[in-house]
């Protein structure tokens, strides 16, 4: 058996332009926008680690997602390839025009920048997301900043927002805050 290998290519070499889907900031603090690979997992749980209040997973977690979702997962990077920005999801395979994000962090230096709308439009506009015509999530009833950007995503895609309670704090163990899924669609990937 023959296994063949993509070329291993550190994150600080992927910071680069030819390399990133997008580069977004400005001309002092350039971010770049790409698929995550085996180098980021631990890079990924640090940077979700410094993002209260999101639940933090294990880095093996953060792993799988840099490599087996890779291709609707981003992360942003800084010049230096530091990990700046992450989002993670999943087409549903129930549902595959709904893309279900899972998380969203962005770290204390692109805060601000509007790197969370630009990770979750670079996901959106990969080839293949195609057919993807509804995102989704979950947000607990407190978490502004979620909720702020979501309602910014359905406005800016013209699409309707709405939510319902999908795991109760009972579900959760008791120790958590309600879940709310919120789904934006359906809307036209030509309009992000």
């Amino acid at each position: 058996m023959n296994a063949t290998t993509e070329p291993f290519t550190p994150s600080a070499d992927l910071a680069r332009p030819t390399v990133a889907d997008a580069v977004v900031g400005h001309e002092a603090y350039p971010l770049f926008i790409r698929k995550p690979n085996p180098d980021d997992g631990w890079g990924i749980y640090e940077l979700v680690k410094s993002c209260p209040p999101l639940d933090v997973n294990s880095a093996y977690a953060y792993l799988l997602l840099a490599t087996q979702f890779r291709d609707s997962c981003a992360v942003a990077t800084n010049e230096e390839g530091e990990i700046v920005g992450f989002v993670s999801g999943y087409v549903k395979s129930n549902a595959p025009d709904t893309y279900f994000l899972w998380q969203v962090a962005v770290g204390e230096k692109a805060r601000g920048t509007g790197l969370a709308r630009r990770l979750v439009e670079a996901v959106m506009t990969r080839p293949e997301m195609a057919e993807v015509h509804h995102l989704e999530t979950t947000i607990t009833p407190d978490n502004q900043a979620s909720w702020g950007l979501f309602r910014r995503l359905a406005e800016r895609w013209q699409a309707p927002l709405n939510s319902r309670e999908y795991f109760s704090t009972d579900q959760l163990g008791g120790e958590h805050d309600p879940e709310n899924l919120v789904r934006i669609g359906p809307f036209q990937t030509d309009r992000i």
